[in-house]
């Protein structure tokens, strides 16, 4: 058991640990794991950790643990207690903002302010990992100056369902990243085809249980149930989400879900409903939001108005949008989509962009081969021309 925790400092937005190593009869300590409440927190190589993302003048209590190389894990060691500094309301989103939540129709942070967050989605992790690392993650944070990250990951299309734990670990891992920066995080249950989210609801108890527990003390994550339902009703998509926000809650009773809306997130526009079925007929729970993606070359006036419409009755929040066509590629349409963001600024809804990867795709915001080369993440130099776009918007200051 590793002993002598003790905190070697604070900011207003991190912690920073110490502790004297562990023996293994084995010979090999493999790791540490920094333990807030049931949460992992950290996990090192190293006797030192620092636990970023956190909010100002709050007290957070660590154990840590070791484990060897064949994951025994050891008792817990004595717990340590330590306050983040006050700080000046400034620093990384999450230190400004802290614990979110729905009020009304609005995002607000801890203090009760109406916000809006602005970033990027991760592509499909099975495929496009090599794109988010601590290099490219630490671009987005201070280059980007980016408030929240989406990581996809998919069920289907050679994903989570192929291999559960392995997709599993790389969330803990991208949200132990991400959370280092001080960023949002959105963790995407990207169901896609099949498009009834039923299909994968045992998957996704499992998925979210675990994610819960381990990251329920972190006051930065925001989950995404249900990617984009299609070819169901709304009543199926509202059923889904009332079994599977309990599964969360239980874990974390704080953490805003952010359920799908029917027809591709498109509040049933898609499918030629609109968005009075999910007004006149919400989810039964509360701190949620409702998603809508847009891409701006195929989704127009009547998409634009719908959102609109919607954000005045029920909390919206747009974790997917392109400049491009609806497959995210093809020419920009800048015009349009400039609309888009006026109206969310307008509105403070909150969005994410369409996607943080260099595939061929006029929407992936990196040239092709940037991710295997390892950059150049800052500056515009790798960038496509929507990429270029969407990082001047995702720069501009906060409201916060």
């Amino acid at each position: 058991m590793p002993s002598s925790l003790r905190s070697t400092g604070t900011t207003s937005s991190s912690i920073s640990l110490a502790w004297s190593a562990s023996t293994d009869n084995s010979g090999t300590v493999k790791d540490y794991r920094v333990y807030e409440g049931s949460a992992v927190v950290a996990t090192v190589t190293g006797t030192t950790a620092t636990v970023s993302g956190l909010a100002a003048s709050t007290a957070h209590t660590y154990t840590v643990t070791a484990r060897d190389a064949a994951n025994n894990e050891s008792a817990r060691s004595a717990s340590v207690t330590a306050t983040t500094q006050a700080g000046s309301g400034g620093g990384t989103p999450v230190a400004a903002n802290g614990q979110l939540r729905v009020c009304g129709t609005k995002l607000c942070n801890q203090n009760g302010k109406q916000i809006q967050l602005r970033g990027m989605s991760t592509h499909g992790l099975q495929w496009y990992r090599q794109c988010v690392t601590t290099g490219s993650l630490n671009a987005l944070a201070t280059d980007w100056k980016a408030d929240v990250v989406r990581l996809s990951t998919y069920v289907q299309e050679g994903g989570y369902e192929t291999n559960p734990r392995a997709f599993t670990d790389l969330a803990h891992t991208l949200i132990e990243q991400v959370s280092a920066q001080g960023m949002y995080v959105i963790v995407d249950w990207h169901m896609l085809t099949p498009g009834d989210p039923n299909y994968n609801l045992a998957r996704a108890r499992t998925f979210f249980t675990e994610i819960a527990q381990r990251h329920a003390a972190r006051p930065n994550i925001l989950y995404e149930v249900a990617n984009e339902p299609s070819g169901v009703s709304w009543s199926t998509i509202k059923g889904y989400a009332e079994q599977i926000i309990p599964v969360i809650r239980a874990q974390d009773p704080d953490g805003i879900v952010l359920v799908g809306t029917r027809a591709w997130s498109s509040l049933g526009v898609s499918e030629g409903a609109s968005e009075t079925e999910v007004t006149g007929n919400p989810v039964n729970a509360s701190n949620i939001m409702y998603t809508f993606h847009f891409y701006a070359a195929s989704h127009g006036t009547e998409y634009l108005n719908t959102l609109s419409r919607a954000a005045d009755r029920i909390p919206m929040f747009v974790t997917e949008f392109g400049t491009q066509n609806y497959a995210g590629e093809d020419a920009n349409d800048f015009t349009m989509s400039q609309r888009y963001l006026d109206l969310m600024a307008t509105k403070k809804i909150s969005w994410v962009n369409w996607n943080f990867s260099d595939d061929n795709r006029s929407g992936a915001v990196f040239k092709v081969g940037t991710c295997n080369a390892g950059g150049p993440w800052t500056g515009t130099a790798s960038l496509k021309e929507a990429g270029v776009w969407i990082r001047d918007r995702i720069r501009t200051a906060d409201d916060f």
